[in-house]
């Protein structure tokens, strides 16, 4: 705010060197935040009230973090707006807008009369609103009874950003508030609409199903992704002591096998024969040192 003063401050003390009456102007524009859908128009306005017979000089800019740059100067479009926009009397109309297009633009308007220079800008705000692309859902396959799951639910197309809305077996899940239908239905999740996150603290068999995530923001068609099934199972608490015993039983076994071998002497017979093949292999001369040394 304080560099817009300033810069208009510049510019009415450099007309002060070329005219000798300077004066500010009132510019108004019909709506200050336009919004509109993408590959669509935008009208940006710009509106004064000078008599025809005065001499205007009418540029536009688009105000971005990496500074101000010219969208029209010197009675043409510049930039991504050429052969995209006309211009409207002074105000500009953009076709088939992009989500790149969204930002702030000024109006900047300049005229001289016999009384002398007059100055005005007005600022105006265009955002681009994108519909929803597919999200991307992340559903387990299967879970144990009692246990945390987690699903989620992202698009980071749309603009403004999207709500999301989880359906099992093709039923809209309630969203749980604490009140209402969803309290009554003692429902065990948690649904973030905002993030997309579908938690449930203890899973149960009931939870079983198959479960997608629809997104939406207002524009255009709401997007669905692919239906993932859940099923959840009980844990199955016997037949786990029965694996532990039988593994637990083997080792023991085999312990004893161990033991019984060592006992007998198997493993020290083992290796006094292992010992004596050794040596009986290392006795035989070889023949390729027999060749060697043989006389010619």
């Amino acid at each position: 705010m304080a560099s817009r003063s300033l810069r208009l401050l510049l510019l009415l003390c450099l007309g002060v060197l070329s005219y000798p009456d300077v004066s500010g102007i009132s510019i108004e524009t019909d709506i200050k935040n336009v919004k509109a859908e993408e590959f669509k128009e935008a009208i940006l306005s710009c509106k004064h009230k000078f008599s025809k017979g005065m001499s205007l000089r009418i540029e536009w800019k688009k105000i971005g973090s990496q500074g101000v740059s010219f969208v029209y100067y010197n009675s043409e479009f510049t930039g991504d707006l050429r052969g995209r926009a006309e211009m409207l009397d002074t105000g500009i109309r953009i076709r088939n807008v992009t989500r790149r297009d969204s930002g702030t633009y000024r109006c900047e308007i300049s005229a001289k009369s016999e009384e002398g220079q007059h100055l005005g800008e007005a600022t105006i705000t265009l955002t681009v609103l994108v519909a929803p692309t597919t999200p991307v859902c992340e559903v387990p396959s299967s879970a144990m009874t009692g246990t945390v799951v987690q699903m989620s639910c992202k698009e980071t197309e749309g603009s403004p950003p999207s709500e999301y809305q989880w359906y099992k077996n093709g039923v809209a899940l309630l969203e749980k508030t604490g009140t209402g239908s969803a309290r009554a239905a003692n429902v065990t999740y948690t649904m973030n609409k905002k993030s997309g996150t579908l938690l449930f603290n203890t899973v149960t068999k009931n939870d079983t199903g198959e479960y997608f995530c629809e997104a939406s923001n207002g524009i255009g068609l709401s997007q669905k992704c692919r239906v993932k099934r859940m099923q959840v199972d009980d844990l199955n608490v016997s037949g786990i002591i029965v694996a532990v015993v039988f593994v637990a039983l083997v080792m023991v076994l085999c312990g004893l096998g161990v033991f019984y071998a060592q006992k007998k002497g198997y493993f020290a017979k083992r290796r006094r024969t292992i010992n004596l093949q050794v040596k009986r292999i290392s006795s035989i001369p070889s023949p390729l040192l027999f060749r060697r040394f043989q006389p010619l």
